[in-house]
C-alpha cells in the first residue's frame, strides 16, 4: 500500500505547529474515517485495525448505537458542568458502572476526563482515606501523563527526562515480567524471588504502616501485554490486606471486555479497593472514572477531584451505549473466542519462525515477542521491519518496548477480517524470514 502525497502534505503542515512530544511515531498516515474494525486514511487507503486506538475503541469505530447516542444527546445539550449540576446520563451511568465494578458492598465513583487523572485520583483518595503518604507502583507500568500518573509510570525515560522533580512518595518495585525469569527457575521459584524483591523496600526503608496503596496493572499494557503471575498477585494482595494498605488496579487499557471479562482483575479472583477506568469506557471519548469502596470515596470533599467537563452528558451517553453494545453483542464471549483463535494462529507461526519468541494472549489482547533466533534477545530492527510490512499490506499493528507486537483488535472484528489480518501477518513474517524486508527510512524514529 502506497502513501500518497495528501497524507504527507497534511503531516508536513501539522509538523510546523505540533510539538514533537505529542506523538509517538509509527506510520505516515492521516486517519479520516473508521467503521467497525477498519480505518481509512485521507487517500482512501483502508486498513484492518489491530490496535483499537490504543484499546480505546473496543466496540469498534463509529458503532451505530454509540453514534446515535452521541447525536441524540448533542441535540439536547452538549455540556453543562457536572461539577455544579447533575445530568441524567451521568446519573444513570454512575449506577451502571458501580454495579459492574468487581467490588463488594457499597461502591461509589468520581468522574475524570482521561485515564491519567483517574490514576491521580487513586493517589488522592488512597492518601485521604488512609492518612498515609506512600504509593507503591511497578516497573514497566504505564499509568498516564499527568504529574501523579507519570510519576507512577516507568515504561519510558521520556516520562521522567527534563520534567523533575516528580511527585514525592511514589516507590517503584520490580514487576515480575517474563524477561526476568531465569532458565533454571521454576515458576514458583521465580514468583518467590520476585516477591522477595517486592519486599526489599519494606524491609529496608519503606514502613508498611505509612503506605497508602499498591497500584498495579493486572495485565501490563504498554509494558508488553504481560499478565501478573497469579501467585505473585495473591502474595502482594495478602500483604496489602495484612498491613492496611489499599489495593488499587489500573483497568484503563485492559478493562471494558478486552480480556474476555469486564475487568482484567477478574482473571485473578481478587477484589480491589480502588480501580481506574478510561479509554474504551466511552468508546474513546474523553471520560474516565475512579471507582472504589464507598467509605474510601467518601473521604474527600469537593473540589479535590473535579473537572469542568468530566462526566458531561455526551461522554456519559456514549458510555451507556458502549456498555449496551458490549452486552447485546456478547463481546466478552467474542473476545474470549476470537482470542483463542488468535492464540492458535500465533502459536502456529511461532513453530514456523524462530524469530517469534513468547506469545501472550488474554482474550483479544496479545503481546508477541520478536527475538534474534541465535541470542534469544529482543530484535528491535526485525520488529520495525515486520510492523512496517504489515502496514504496507493493509493492517495497523504497532510495537511495544521495541520488540513486542501489540495485538488488540476491536472486539467487533469479524471472523473474515480476522482471517485477512492473519494472512497479512503471515505474509509479513514470511517476507522477513526470506530476507525481503528493508528497514523504513525513518526506522530510528519508530516506536516507544
Amino acid at each position: 500500500m502506497m502513501i500518497m502525497p495528501k497524507n504527507l502534505d497534511i503531516l508536513k503542515k501539522e509538523e510546523q505547529a505540533l510539538a514533537p512530544e505529542a506523538r509517538i511515531k509509527y506510520f505516515d498516515i492521516v486517519i479520516e474515517s473508521g467503521k467497525g474494525a477498519t480505518i481509512k486514511d485521507v487517500e482512501g487507503n483502508e486498513y484492518i485495525d489491530l490496535l483499537s486506538s490504543a484499546s480505546a475503541t473496543n466496540t469498534g469505530h463509529s458503532h451505530p448505537k454509540v453514534v446515535q447516542a452521541i447525536k441524540d444527546q448533542a441535540e439536547k445539550i452538549i455540556q453543562y458542568t457536572p461539577a455544579y449540576f447533575a445530568n441524567d446520563k451521568a446519573a444513570k451511568l454512575a449506577e451502571r458502572l458501580t454495579e459492574l465494578a468487581p467490588i463488594s458492598g457499597p461502591v461509589k465513583l468520581a468522574w475524570g476526563t482521561s485515564g491519567s487523572d483517574a490514576n491521580d485520583a487513586i493517589i488522592k483518595f488512597a492518601r485521604s482515606y488512609t492518612g498515609r503518604q506512600y504509593i507503591v507502583t511497578f516497573t514497566g507500568a504505564y499509568h498516564g501523563s499527568t504529574y501523579g500518573s507519570i510519576t507512577a509510570s516507568s515504561v519510558s525515560l521520556n516520562m521522567t527526562r527534563k520534567i523533575g522533580p516528580l511527585l514525592p512518595g511514589i516507590v517503584k518495585v520490580p514487576f515480575p515480567d517474563p524477561w526476568k525469569k531465569k532458565d533454571y527457575e521454576t515458576n514458583d521459584q521465580y514468583v518467590d524471588r520476585m516477591f522477595e524483591e517486592f519486599m526489599h523496600p519494606f524491609e529496608t526503608y519503606l514502613p508498611a504502616d505509612e503506605v497508602a496503596a499498591i497500584l498495579i496493572e493486572p495485565i501490563q499494557g504498554d509494558g508488553g501485554i504481560v499478565k501478573t503471575p497469579s501467585k505473585f498477585m495473591e502474595k502482594i494482595y495478602q500483604f496489602a490486606k495484612d498491613n492496611g494498605i489499599l489495593f488499587a488496579v489500573d483497568e484503563i487499557n485492559q478493562g471494558m471486555g478486552r480480556t474476555g471479562k469486564w475487568w482484567s482483575i477478574e482473571n485473578f479472583g481478587i477484589e480491589p479497593d480502588l480501580m481506574s477506568v478510561g479509554k474504551s469506557v466511552a468508546s474513546g471519548l474523553p471520560l474516565s472514572v475512579v471507582i472504589g469502596r464507598a467509605e474510601i470515596m467518601d473521604s474527600l470533599g469537593a473540589p479535590a477531584h473535579l473537572f469542568t467537563t468530566a462526566g458531561n452528558p455526551v461522554t456519559t451517553a456514549s458510555s451507556l451505549a458502549t456498555i449496551e453494545v458490549i452486552e447485546e453483542e456478547n463481546l466478552l464471549q467474542r473476545s474470549s473466542e476470537l482470542g483463542q483463535k488468535s492464540l492458535e494462529f500465533f502459536k502456529q507461526e511461532q513453530k514456523n519462525y524462530p524469530f517469534i519468541g513468547d506469545v501472550r494472549m488474554y482474550g483479544l489482547d496479545g503481546g508477541i515477542d520478536i527475538i534474534d533466533p541465535q541470542t534469544k534477545k529482543p530484535d528491535v530492527e526485525a520488529t520495525t521491519k515486520i510492523i512496517y510490512r504489515i502496514f504496507e499490506l493493509g493492517a495497523i499493528m504497532i510495537s511495544l518496548r521495541g520488540n513486542i507486537l501489540r495485538y488488540q483488535p476491536p472486539l467487533v472484528i469479524t471472523e473474515e477480517e480476522l482471517e485477512k489480518a492473519f494472512e497479512i501477518i503471515h505474509q509479513a513474517f514470511n517476507d522477513y524470514a526470506n530476507g525481503k524486508l528493508k528497514a523504513p527510512a525513518n526506522s530510528s524514529e519508530i516506536g516507544w
